[in-house]
């Protein structure tokens, strides 16, 4: 069997937050029917179209990931997971790093200000201050000149402290 799309990486995380259904978990099960796997449910999923009806994707999106012997039962582990993920994507230009911050906020609120992302809330109000003010009063010495730089740093920063708690 081919690996996992990155993607598989996201669709976890979203069930794991158990967030609204739409076009995200359709694609997702085109992607994994392109790369070789085929199970009943998972041909189910990738013709799914909007409108989703929220009851019927429960059910299906949770026997598509069992078929495929996916497990987000530890929810924070699957949420950094996907941390990993977006901030690898931001590293490897995939992603601008405005976006992961908006996501890695909404993060930070959704799990009910988790502490360890924190610091993703105080760099997005940072940047989005800095772009629309150009002046922000979240992180001491950050400015429009070292914003990015600041980013990029936490993001590594992160990676390498992840790396070395899942060992």
């Amino acid at each position: 069997m081919r690996p996992l799309p990155s993607s598989t990486i996201r669709v976890l995380a979203y069930k794991a937050l158990d967030r609204d259904f739409n076009r995200t978990w359709s694609d997702w099960a085109v992607e994994m029917l392109m790369n070789g796997y085929d199970t009943e449910h998972l041909i189910i999923l990738a013709g799914m179209g909007e409108p989703f009806d929220y009851f019927e994707m429960q059910i299906l999106t949770i026997k598509a990931l069992n078929e495929l012997g996916l497990d987000f039962s530890d929810k924070l582990q699957t949420v950094w997971n996907y941390v990993n993920y977006l901030i690898q994507m931001c590293l490897d230009g995939t992603l601008e790093s405005v976006t992961v911050l908006t996501e890695l906020r909404d993060l930070y609120l959704e799990l009910d200000y988790e502490k360890s992302l924190q610091e993703f809330y105080f760099l997005y109000y940072a940047k989005s201050d800095l772009i629309s003010d150009g002046v922000q009063w979240y992180i001491d010495g950050v400015d429009r000149i070292n914003i990015d730089e600041t980013v990029i740093r936490y993001f590594n920063e992160w990676l390498k402290l992840k790396s070395h708690t899942n060992e």
